[in-house]
């Protein structure tokens, strides 16, 4: 567990997709989905977002916004979204200010190499700016719907 339930959430500032700086403030009175990956245009990752683009308008309905986070440039950002087809907001984090607030930028192991990477983890956050769930580290399949029927819960 990186957060207490209840902790205020680590404020930030951001750009996304489009160069538009979006800051955890912009969702106040909304519940926010705050997703972190690894890298655009990878297997796992691509399965994810899409599998949120999927169910976009089902957190819509529950008034959530769903954001991912990686430290790829705005410029990748745009390029995964047209190729992949995504219809959710990207956050680029180059400096890692966001993934170090949030704890997800960790000593990860790969193939007996180990090297400092994003943990994939999700953030549910309330409508108050508290955390109320996490999933840390996150298996992909099925995670788009796990979250949801977990932000139904609590709505």
């Amino acid at each position: 567990m990186l957060f207490k339930e209840g902790t205020k959430a680590p404020s930030f500032t951001a750009k996304n997709q489009d160069g538009q700086k979006v800051s955890l403030k912009d969702f106040q009175g909304k519940w926010l989905v705050l997703y972190f990956y690894p890298k655009d245009n990878t297997p796992g990752c691509t399965i994810e977002a899409k599998d949120f683009t999927q169910l976009k308008k089902e957190f819509e309905k529950m008034n959530a916004v769903i954001i991912g986070v990686s430290k790829d440039s705005v410029k990748s950002h745009c390029s995964f979204i047209e190729k992949q087809g995504l219809k959710i907001d990207l956050l680029s984090d180059e400096n890692q200010e966001m993934l170090e607030s949030y704890k997800v930028w960790d000593k990860k192991k790969f193939m007996g190499r180990e090297f400092m990477g994003i943990i994939r983890s999700t953030f549910l956050i309330n409508s108050e700016g508290k955390i109320v769930a996490e999933w840390s580290p996150v298996k992909v399949n099925g995670h788009a719907q796990e979250v949801l029927d977990k932000l139904k819960e609590l709505a």
